[in-house]
């Protein structure tokens, strides 16, 4: 399993980046950037290791999932 931040802190790491992760691997979200939802899926991508942020996670109110503005 990959290393999160959350072990990094712990281990006094400060300058811990993810390992490179192919975009595939992880699934982008529609939550609404600031919602409940989005924050639990970013929880669960560091509790996970993986880049917080997706490519096509949605990024704006008035935005799809996987539509880059």
């Amino acid at each position: 399993m990959r290393r999160s931040i959350l072990e990094a802190v712990q281990d006094g790491d400060w300058a811990f980046e993810p390992l490179p992760c192919d975009e595939e691997q992880y699934e982008p979200t529609a939550a609404l950037p600031g919602s409940a939802e989005k924050l639990d899926v970013l929880q669960c991508r560091v509790q996970q290791g993986l880049p917080l942020w997706h490519p096509s996670d949605r990024r704006f109110y008035r935005e799809e999932a996987g539509s880059i503005a």
